[in-house]
């Protein structure tokens, strides 16, 4: 296996455009390094293609384990590095935020041995079984594996909603298995066996005991703001010290301060807001006083008063007070 030589590297030219679209400072650092260090093997290999993928034959026969680490990190050319990091930068964008910086650096990791094991495991009972020993000597490169892995963590924390596929609308849950059909027949030379191991691998964390595995391993001290379960990370949302700006009051003497700011600063600058008929609808319902007409477009500064005084009048609780500090400001 031989890198496929190009006079310029267009599909490099094309990431980098895409990295430089989004953002440096918009893509999660483990994001962003792992980007950075495909793009820096692609340019300064640490051995030749023909060394450094993974076979049944080259890894377990021969005991060259490096295959391991080395098959992930390297591509076959410009092109396949473009569209693995372009996918890459949009699932660690989104994952990342999700499940934290550390958890997901752990992830990545864990997801880029595993895959290379399981890809050994099928091409080795796939030799066996059908008797044919071309299994074992197919050798394969690229981080692809892995974020088929990462495709099935990104659907099972957002399952509803359809993909496109070759112009089908397929359920979200399952498009990782369509994905693979599609890239096995319009894709020739594709690792059908190493993408099917990035999907086993991640129904393993999503469905199996991988996760568990994963947090028993990791280090509890080195491993307590990580979010395995989904929730916010620690890049999605810093950490602030709110008590010192109640001055002792409560959630609802709070609310109406904020609330009572926020119009005031308003009515100085306009005589009249615009006021959208879906935050009537919501305010209408939080606080079981209808508008006189929900479709109503122009209510005046002491109107919009009243109706957030009658809200008042009945518990808010910290979801309804985020909701509508939210809305606010963008009367």
């Amino acid at each position: 296996m031989q890198r496929r030589s190009r006079g310029i590297n267009v599909g490099l030219l094309m990431l980098l455009s895409q990295v430089f679209h989004v953002g440096i400072n918009n893509i999660p650092p483990v994001t962003l390094a792992t980007l950075a260090l495909n793009v820096w093997l692609f340019l300064n290999p640490l051995k030749p293609l023909h060394y450094s993928c993974i076979s049944v034959e080259k890894c377990y026969q021969q005991k060259d384990w490096q295959r391991l680490l080395l098959s992930p990190l390297h591509h076959a050319d410009d092109w396949h590095l473009y569209f693995n990091m372009v996918s890459m930068l949009w699932k660690g964008i989104k994952l990342e935020r999700r499940l934290g910086s550390r958890w997901f650096g752990y992830i990545i990791t864990t997801f880029s041995l595993l895959t290379g094991v399981v890809y050994l495991l099928l091409q080795f009972t796939l030799a066996e079984f059908m008797n044919e020993p071309d299994f074992r000597r197919n050798c394969a490169v690229g981080f692809s594996g892995v974020l088929f892995a990462l495709k099935v963590l990104s659907n099972h924390y957002c399952p509803g909603g359809f993909v496109n596929i070759m112009g089908f609308p397929v359920p979200n849950r399952f498009a990782c298995w369509a994905e693979l059909i599609a890239i096995h027949f319009c894709t020739p030379g594709t690792s059908f066996a190493g993408h099917l191991a990035g999907i086993l691998v991640g129904l393993m964390y999503t469905q199996g005991p991988l996760k568990k595995i994963m947090e028993t391993c990791a280090d509890p001290s080195g491993y307590q703001n990580h979010y395995p379960d989904g929730r916010a990370g620690a890049y999605e949302e810093t950490h602030r010290n709110y008590d010192a700006y109640t001055a002792g009051l409560s959630e609802e003497e709070q609310l109406e301060r904020a609330l009572r700011a926020s119009l005031w600063d308003r009515a100085n600058s306009v005589h009249a807001i615009t006021f959208c008929p879906g935050v009537c609808q919501f305010l209408a319902s939080a606080s079981v006083h209808l508008l006189p007409s929900r479709n109503d477009t122009n209510i005046t500064t002491d109107g919009l008063n009243k109706v957030f005084q009658k809200a008042l009048k009945f518990p808010i609780s910290k979801k309804v007070w985020i909701r509508i500090s939210s809305l606010v400001p963008s009367f």
